[in-house]
Formats: structure tokens, C-alpha cells, sequence
């Protein structure tokens, strides 16, 4: 059963850095689906939408088996990345531009009355109110985030369900469904305290108080 706990290190690595290329990417993404112009907004939409309407499995097995057959090759982790990091960054720019929607239009108007500039009037004013209110839903996609990450074993990666295959498969007399159990248990004391932590966030930032 140590062989089960032994995948969680790699399903944490696969969780944070898919999550980490998904917060800087999706930065891009939102400012172009607030973009004036048209095309580009359009454009991005379209991108946004397809990549958060294939499945991400499929996603993975395109990534892992499709650039194989050409110059660049992916190891499984690698690919596990890239892909759950390009559907974090589709879905984490909804989430901010849905936080940035939330500003009110007269705080960049005041900022532009004050003589700042578009730069530092979003750095500085409108970045920071729209993070603290895109931090719950953050915080709730990087749980779905930590499930998902589990289709990683599908392409190779040694994560708690990989191991958790392995040793059903080796033991199959003793082991039954035992290890999936253990690999489920595990999820949930890691996925728990985040759940926790998103509502009691949302909470305060909703009324001031937590619960």
C-alpha cells in the first residue's frame, strides 16, 4: 500500500505546475478577451471555449501521442503539464475576467483622472480588487484541478492512481480495489482542507466574517 502513497508527491507536481503555467497564461488570455478589438477578443473566445469543450483526457492523448509522431517529444510528464496547464490557463481566464467585471468602471476612470497611466492603473488599482475576488473560485478550481490531475496516469505519469493500477494488477489475488480506496482516502484529506479554506474565503470576503 506504501507504493500507493508513494504516487502523491508526483500527483501534487503534475497539480502545481499545471496550476502555476494556468495562472500566468491565463493573464494573456483575459486581457485579450477584454481586448477592443474585435478579432482578437473573438479570436480567444473561440480558443477558450474549444479548449475547455474537449474532454481533458483527450487533450493529454493528443498532446502526448500526436507530438510524438513529429519533431518535439514529450515524456509523460511534460505532457501532463502542458496539457492540464493549457486548459488551467482557458479556465482561470474566465475567472479573471469575471473578477475584473466585478471593478467598478469608475475606479480606472478615477485613476485615469489622477494622471495614471493604463499600466499602472491596472497593476496597481484594478489587478489587486479583481484578484481578491477571484481567489475563492481560484481556490475551487485548483481542487478540480487536483482530481483531474489523476487522467495523468492514463499517459504514464507515476501519480496515486498509476500506483494504485500497478499494484491492483501485480497483486490481484490480495489487492482487489483496496488500493483505489487508499488512493480515493488520500484525495479526499488532501482536497478537504482546500475545500475548507475556498469556503471559509468566500465567506469573508462576502461578509467580513469567518465561519
Amino acid at each position: 500500500m506504501l507504493l500507493v502513497l508513494a504516487g502523491l508527491p508526483m500527483t501534487l507536481l503534475v497539480t502545481a505546475l499545471a496550476y502555476a503555467v494556468g495562472l500566468v497564461l491565463g493573464i494573456p488570455l483575459m486581457l485579450g478577451l477584454r481586448s477592443r478589438v474585435a478579432p482578437l477578443r473573438l479570436a480567444l473566445r473561440l480558443v477558450v471555449d474549444i479548449v475547455r469543450g474537449v474532454p481533458p483526457i483527450v487533450w493529454l492523448f493528443l498532446i502526448y501521442f500526436g507530438v510524438q509522431l513529429g519533431t518535439i517529444r514529450f515524456d509523460s510528464l511534460s505532457a501532463a503539464v502542458v496539457g492540464l496547464g493549457v486548459i488551467s490557463s482557458a479556465y482561470l481566464a474566465e475567472i479573471y475576467r469575471g473578477a475584473f467585471a466585478t471593478v467598478a468602471r469608475g475606479q480606472g476612470e478615477a485613476a485615469a483622472a489622477l494622471g495614471l497611466g493604463r499600466t499602472t492603473t491596472f497593476v496597481r488599482v484594478l489587478a489587486p480588487q479583481a484578484f481578491r475576488t477571484a481567489l475563492p473560485s481560484m481556490a475551487t478550481f485548483l481542487l478540480s484541478l487536483l482530481k483531474d490531475s489523476s487522467i495523468a496516469s492514463t499517459i504514464g505519469v507515476a501519480d496515486m492512481v498509476f500506483q494504485a493500477t500497478m499494484f491492483a494488477r501485480q497483486n490481484p489475488a490480495v489487492a482487489g480495489i483496496v488500493p483505489f480506496f487508499l488512493a480515493a482516502a488520500v484525495y479526499l484529506v488532501v482536497s478537504i482542507p482546500i475545500a475548507i479554506s475556498a469556503r471559509r474565503l468566500d465567506t469573508r470576503l462576502r461578509t467580513g466574517v469567518v465561519t
